[in-house]
């Protein structure tokens, strides 16, 4: 039946603006298709999503216009937090929409980014709950939707998706958060860097994840990885990619060594 449809089912969750109850769904599609009761028969009518379903606040504005966070003050960390916490939000929806827009794939790939769009949410939920222990929650920052941009502009074929949103978005989050982690252990903020710490090493499998169906497509297609990789860069990325890199979490996530030669060259 039509209401068991996965496709459906995703673009319910992609359309919601309710904070609470899009989290609530993306658990319940989670269950219902490692359970076997989704169907992913193809669903037809598939919506563009410029705009995806989120809440009222935080307010979106141009990344120039959110200020620097510095750790020094209880705002300050809080807004740092906020920032992740806005990444983890949007990550569920890319999520959800590798799903949800690209069908006539294996069943693997389905139960792949539900699994990753399942993580995310907790990952949310870890810092907005240590947000709230701050005084502070979800949509009391400015954010802005560069993330969303990105896959919206890779809407039209999946490779491209898989290609850019978890081997250049996500993944800088591998190059990132570990120094992100030791700020957070010379303030002295455990719980910070406990949350952090799991939200890296998920992120790993996240990526990996990505970097699997990215070879997977290449393969079907007869492309060399790299060099269409190259192709993707060039074309989809307003400024090229720069170090730091982490050789270490992006060989664990799975970027083979000639990527990582490649990343190497671009670092100096």
């Amino acid at each position: 039946m039509l209401h068991n449809n996965l496709f459906l089912q995703l673009e319910n969750v992609l359309s919601e603006q309710d904070l609470t109850k899009k989290l609530d769904k993306v658990k319940d599609i989670y269950i219902k298709l490692n359970d076997g009761s989704l169907d992913i028969s193809e669903y037809k009518d598939i919506k563009d999503f410029k705009d995806v379903g989120r809440p009222e606040y935080p307010k979106l504005v141009s990344p120039k216009e959110v200020k620097p966070r510095k750790l020094n003050t209880k705002e300050g960390i809080s807004a740092f937090l906020h920032a992740i916490a806005h990444i983890e939000f949007n990550a569920i929806n890319l999520a959800c929409d590798a799903a949800y827009r690209f069908q006539n794939m294996p069943f693997s790939y389905y139960k792949d980014w539900l699994q990753v769009a399942f993580e995310e949410v907790k990952h949310f939920g870890l810092l907005n709950d240590y947000l709230k222990d701050l005084g502070y929650t979800y949509g009391d920052f400015v954010a802005h939707n560069s993330l969303w941009e990105l896959a919206y502009n890779t809407r039209e074929d999946v490779l491209t998706r898989m290609g850019l949103v978890p081997r250049v978005m996500e993944a800088r989050g591998l190059d990132v958060t570990p120094s992100i982690i030791k700020k957070f252990e010379q303030i002295g903020d455990e719980r910070a860097v406990e949350i952090l710490s799991i939200i890296l090493r998920e992120e790993v499998g996240h990526v990996k994840i990505g970097n699997y169906w990215y070879h997977h497509l290449c393969q079907n297609r007869n492309l060399d990885p790299i060099e269409t990789f190259k192709n993707l860069l060039d074309k989809y990325l307003t400024s090229p990619l720069r170090p730091p890199f982490s050789y270490e979490h992006r060989k664990l996530a799975g970027f083979s060594e000639q990527e990582l030669n490649f990343l190497e060259e671009l670092a100096s």
